[in-house]
């Protein structure tokens, strides 16, 4: 694993985003494997600007999300369509039919599962994977405990998980208990990784990712068995990190 140390959340963000504006320019329809949530917004920003700017294009990309709440219509605001939607794909040139998010309305979880798992795999699989990390070493939504051999599946969303994206809805009530989430091992297959982390409430999972043992009970740490990862974190993230232990 790479580790690159940057100064802040908006230095994190561009340092991605150029890390997609390579793998663009070495291949104009990349699949990439797309995260949600408050720490990659600052990344989808960054590649808008890109593209308003006429250095990227993703007219020929094709992408897949991670995951998706369970139950719930890609209208609601909360679900994963809506910000993708919002965040991204609303204001550049992604073709519609080209971006792809489980579908948590699926009468038949399981066959849902099976389906998109099927579409990764006839797409060519996934050129570069953006993920964020929980608290809990969670990694899309694979809760700790969650086989490292595990497809696209259902899950059951942890409390932690549940209080964590609390902040998004109205009442803790409101928050889903399941969602369908590409499985670790449908992530490991990605042939580049990107990891970010920002903020000291990601501080103990980056230090553990980084000098821990791999192993179940913290899915992120999967990750030191995958070939080309690289994490980019702020300084508060990487405060549990040693001098000498990362590359600017």
């Amino acid at each position: 694993m790479k580790l690159i140390k940057t100064e802040n959340y908006r230095d994190m963000s561009q340092k991605a985003s150029h890390i997609f504006l390579d793998q663009m320019d070495a291949k104009r329809d990349p699949v990439l494997g797309l995260a949600t949530g408050g720490t990659v917004k600052g990344v989808y920003y960054e590649l808008i600007q890109l593209y308003k700017e006429g250095r990227i294009s993703f007219s020929e990309a094709v992408s897949f999300n991670l995951d998706e709440y369970f139950g719930m219509k890609k209208e609601d605001p909360n679900s994963y369509f809506s910000y993708m939607q919002k965040q991204l794909f609303h204001y550049t040139d992604f073709a519609p039919n080209h971006n792809h998010i489980p579908d948590g309305t699926a009468e038949d979880p399981v066959r849902e599962c099976g389906r998109y798992e099927r579409m990764i795999e006839e797409a060519g699989g996934v050129d570069l994977q953006l993920l964020g990390i929980g608290e809990n070493g969670h990694i899309g939504f694979n809760e700790p405990g969650t086989s490292f051999d595990i497809p696209t599946h259902l899950v059951q969303l942890t409390d932690s998980t549940r209080k964590a994206n609390a902040r998004y809805f109205e009442t803790m009530n409101d928050v889903p208990e399941k969602a369908v989430t590409m499985g670790i091992n449908t992530i490991m297959k990605s042939r580049k990784i990107v990891l970010l982390a920002s903020g000291v409430k990601k501080a103990a999972a980056i230090e553990r990712l980084w000098y821990g043992e791999v192993t179940e009970e913290f899915p992120a740490s999967v990750l030191k068995n995958h070939p080309d990862v690289t994490i980019i974190a702020d300084a508060e993230a990487l405060s549990g990190i040693r001098e000498g232990d990362s590359a600017s």
